[in-house]
């Protein structure tokens, strides 16, 4: 199995998978350089999906259950506006 992939390319996530009695917190920073580390033009709900198609045989895993999060509370940013689209008085 190849360590980095264009899902994880810093192969966080296999490593995070291997790592004996890792908790949910730690998982969760994993995840977090992980999203981090993402190219912007790849797609994060079908990259954690794949991930979790390849790593995620043990649901009661804390990296699948934090992937499994992710896909439900992970949204496509979006501009939520700024300076100029305050009301002028």
């Amino acid at each position: 199995m190849r360590k980095a992939t264009p899902d994880d390319p810093k192969g966080l996530i296999f490593e995070a998978y291997r790592i004996e009695g890792i908790t949910k917190a730690e998982c969760r920073s994993i995840f977090l350089d992980w999203a981090l580390s993402l190219s912007t033009d790849r797609d994060t709900h079908k990259a954690m999906r794949s991930l979790l198609e390849l790593h995620g045989q043990d649901r009661s895993h804390p990296m699948s259950e934090v992937l499994g999060e992710g896909l439900h509370t992970i949204a496509t940013p979006r501009r939520r506006g700024g300076w100029r689209s305050r009301k002028r008085d």
